[in-house]
């Protein structure tokens, strides 16, 4: 036996922890962390003008990240854990909230971004928590509004203005102004409602168009200029139809699309007569 072979096999094994090492850090920090058990939120269906909007409070829909407070972490709707600073949520109450993750109008992606990084950095400093209810409170909505506006509120803990509009026309003009200012929509929420979770009339969401979510499921290779690339993503709807959508990509999400299983936003203007919604058009991953 050669007499470096001994110093040979003790090189190789220190090369191999070390690289065990770093791949054991490398997984820790890439891999999301889970919480017990994800939350049950509240889910806002689309508003129809034949409600009579004097029963609802009305907020601007936040165009950010669903997030739960549960009086320790921030938790996302399918259980991953945001793993906020701790001078984030310094003074923060120890009961639950309810709200959004929010960087300003059109700054989605730059949230996400943020947010799931599983070490968290200088980056949260622009992002704030946007409380809009108090799941466990037990009382009505108008009951927790007045709740929420004795919250105290830090830099990063804020509460998202609740009001009034006594007609759909006010209530039209309210929404035109605000996407005039870049903003998303609006959220009404019945006032004698209790928080309870699932989609419910309770909860109601306008928008100067239609949008919902589901889930990808196959892809359908492109033709002419995406040759080679993602030509349509199929996805199914919470009732089991699917159908396409091959619009609203640029050729980056073209090269890396979607993977399968993930949640897409899409925007739409109605249904067809077979109930698949017409002229798809994609609008992002909901990745958070």
């Amino acid at each position: 036996m050669s007499a470096y072979q001994p110093l040979q096999k003790n090189l190789i094994s220190s090369v191999i922890r070390c690289f065990l090492r770093v791949l054991l850090l490398t997984l820790a920090i890439a891999l999301p962390v889970l919480a017990n058990e994800a939350p049950d939120v509240m889910l806002a269906n689309v508003y129809r003008q034949h409600e009579d909007v004097t029963q609802f409070w009305v907020s601007e829909k936040l165009d950010g990240v669903r997030a739960r407070w549960d009086g320790k972490q921030f938790i996302s709707r399918g259980g991953t854990v945001f793993m906020a600073p701790a001078w984030f949520v310094q003074g923060f109450p120890d009961k639950p909230l309810d709200g959004e993750l929010w960087m300003g109008r059109g700054h989605y992606q730059d949230v996400v971004s943020v947010v799931r990084k599983q070490i968290p950095d200088d980056g949260w400093k622009a992002v704030k928590f946007m409380v809009f209810d108090l799941p466990a409170h037990g009382g009505t909505f108008t009951e927790r509004v007045e709740a929420m506006r004795q919250l105290v509120t830090t830099p990063y803990l804020q509460v998202i203005e609740q009001f009034r509009v006594d007609s759909n026309k006010a209530l039209m003009d309210k929404l035109d102004d605000l996407v005039r200012q870049g903003g998303e929509g609006l959220v009404l929420h019945r006032q004698n409602a209790l928080y309870h979770s699932g989609r419910s009339d309770d909860l109601l969401k306008l928008k100067p168009f239609e949008d919902a979510e589901a889930t990808v499921i196959d892809y359908k290779p492109g033709k002419g200029k995406n040759t080679g690339l993602m030509g349509a993503i199929k996805v199914r709807m919470d009732n089991g139809k699917a159908f396409y959508i091959g619009s609203g990509f640029t050729q980056q999400q073209r090269k890396n699309p979607p993977p399968l299983g993930s949640l897409v936003t899409y925007r739409y203007q109605g249904f067809t007569q077979s109930g698949i919604p017409r002229f798809a058009v994609f609008i992002r991953q909901r990745n958070e």
